[in-house]
C-alpha cells in the first residue's frame, strides 16, 4: 500500500476511501448511506451483520467504522486468521474491551455458536452492546446460522453497489455506465472499469 494510507484513512469524519485493486489510493471518496445506521446499531446492539457480494466495499465500510473506536479487524478468509479463533472464546476474551470485525463469516460457519456464549457473557458483566461486527455474503445457509445462534442480539445492514443518491448527480452518467460496484466506479478509466467488471462476471460464472 502507498505511504500515507494510515493517515489518509481517518480524513473526514463521514467519509471513507475506496481502494484500487493494486491498492493504490483512489482520490475521490464516496459517502455510504448506510455507514451512520452501522454505527447507531452498533450503540445498541451486541453485534451488526454487514451483508452483500464480493467487491461492494463491506470491508472499507468496517475499516470506516473501525477507526470511530477501539477495534480490531480478523480477515476469516486467512487460514491463519482462523486458526488464531480456534478457542474463540480465549481470543476473543483478549478483546473484549474492542469492536471485533469479522470479515468473512462464511468461511468460519460454527463460529455463530460460539459468539452467543461470548455475548452472553459480556451481557452479564453489563456489556450490552458494541461487540462484533460481522461481514459476509448474503447466502442461506450464512443467514440461517445466524439466526439460529444470535437471534435476538444481532441486526442486519445489506451493502448494495453505490446508488445515485451516493455519488451526486454529477456522476450520474458515469454511474450508469460503470454500474455501482466502487472499482469499477472509481476505475482510472473506462477500459479499467471495464476490465473489471469482465474479471468479475467471469469469477461468478
Amino acid at each position: 500500500m502507498c505511504d500515507g494510507t494510515e493517515g489518509r484513512k481517518r480524513i473526514a469524519a463521514r467519509f471513507f476511501l475506496v481502494f484500487s485493486a493494486s491498492d493504490s489510493i483512489i482520490t475521490e471518496m464516496v459517502k455510504r448511506r448506510i455507514l451512520q445506521d452501522v454505527l447507531d446499531l452498533l450503540d445498541r446492539l451486541p453485534a451488526v451483520v454487514v451483508l452483500g457480494p464480493r467487491g461492494v466495499g463491506k470491508t472499507t465500510l468496517a475499516r470506516e467504522v473501525g477507526s470511530r473506536r477501539e477495534s480490531i479487524y480478523l480477515d476469516l478468509e486467512n487460514l491463519r486468521t482462523r486458526e488464531k479463533l480456534s478457542d474463540p472464546k480465549l481470543y476473543l476474551s483478549a478483546h473484549a474491551d474492542k469492536l471485533v470485525v469479522l470479515d468473512g463469516v462464511q468461511f468460519a460457519p460454527g463460529l455463530f455458536r460460539e459468539l452467543r456464549g461470548v455475548i452472553d457473557g459480556y451481557r452479564r458483566r453489563g456489556r450490552r452492546a458494541g461487540h462484533f461486527l460481522l461481514l459476509g455474503s448474503a447466502s442461506r445457509d450464512l443467514l440461517g446460522q445466524s439466526d439460529e445462534s444470535l437471534a435476538g442480539r444481532v441486526s442486519y445492514m445489506e451493502l448494495a453497489p453505490l446508488d445515485a443518491t451516493e455519488v451526486g448527480p454529477e456522476d450520474g452518467e458515469r454511474l450508469w455506465m460503470r454500474g455501482g460496484f466502487p472499482e469499477s466506479f472509481l476505475a482510472e478509466t473506462e477500459e479499467v472499469g471495464a476490465a473489471w467488471r469482465e474479471d468479475f462476471i467471469r469469477d461468478y460464472l
